[in-house]
């Protein structure tokens, strides 16, 4: 019951490869990854919750075994994708944990279709401009001035080593980072016009920031079960962006983590143990 199996669906003509886990009528558990990682970040994690879940992690397009979609990449497009995608694969309830990219994702289909969330697990997945760190003022100033130059200049961000960086800043220990998440990321980079897709994701995250009123109204209205688990040495995404959950859902959850971004290739046990907690029955 616990072994991963990988599929891919047909989603408009655009193939999603996903990983699966769990049985079938288990409560529903959907992982969203984010940048510049995939599907793959959740390798520890999955086999750690498979027995009580129902588990999909999908590639979002443009990332991963996911196909590359063509111009005008968006998370607008992202989240339309997906929302098919959960109506393929079954996902009519779900628990859904977010992380970084897969925040604005989640967060669109929670606004879109409230009655279909049980519960949200933030894994360093921010919907507050507290939450922002100095980290995006390269990207904020693309969103002011949309000049080649600009554009140009974030290419630093797609860099093999700048994908280590991401994974090892604020670890305590970086030798006990596994090495495969960021080779794998780095590997999907280098691929024939990856670089313009992620290009044009950094541009349109301001949509994402001009959106965080509209999560946090859903946030005051519906109160979701709300578990933010935080890597606090995040280079990107604040502490504070954590605790602002708790302005908007007063029971939420609030953990902290002594790691960095990517708190999973460090802390994969603690925070499934905390969605274990959190969870220990759930709704389908």
């Amino acid at each position: 019951m616990n072994a991963v199996k990988y599929r891919s669906a047909n989603v408009d003509d655009l193939k999603v490869f996903y990983r699966e886990a769990g049985a079938v009528g288990a409560p529903k558990l959907l992982l969203l990854h984010g940048f510049p990682s995939a599907g793959h970040m959740f390798r520890d994690l999955i086999p750690l919750l498979a027995d009580r879940f129902h588990i999909v992690a999908p590639d979002l397009p443009g990332f991963g075994n996911s196909d590359m979609p063509g111009r005008g990449h968006s998370f607008d497009r992202i989240a339309a994708t997906i929302d098919r995608f959960t109506d393929i694969v079954g996902f009519a309830r779900y628990a859904v944990y977010v992380f970084d990219y897969g925040a604005p994702t989640g967060f669109r289909l929670a606004v879109k279709h409230p009655d279909r969330i049980a519960a949200i697990i933030s894994q360093n997945g921010n919907a507050y401009e507290e939450g922002l760190s100095q980290g995006w003022n390269p990207i904020r100033a693309y969103w002011q001035d949309p000049s080649e130059t600009n554009r140009e200049a974030l290419r630093a961000f797609l860099k093999p080593e700048t994908t280590i960086w991401q994974y090892t800043h604020g670890v305590p220990d970086p030798k006990i980072v596994s090495p495969d998440g960021y080779s794998l990321d780095n590997f999907y980079l280098a691929r024939s016009g990856a670089a313009d897709v992620q290009l044009e994701l950094f541009g349109d995250y301001k949509n994402n920031v001009a959106l965080y009123p509209t999560f946090q109204n859903y946030f005051r209205t519906h109160k979701p079960r709300l578990l933010a688990v935080w890597g606090k040495n995040d280079p990107f995404f604040l502490p504070a962006g954590a605790e602002a959950f708790k302005r908007d859902i007063p029971n939420a959850v609030v953990r902290f983590l002594d790691t960095g971004h990517f708190a999973l290739e460090t802390h994969a046990a603690e925070i499934a143990f905390a969605i274990r907690d959190f969870l220990p029955t759930a709704d389908a």
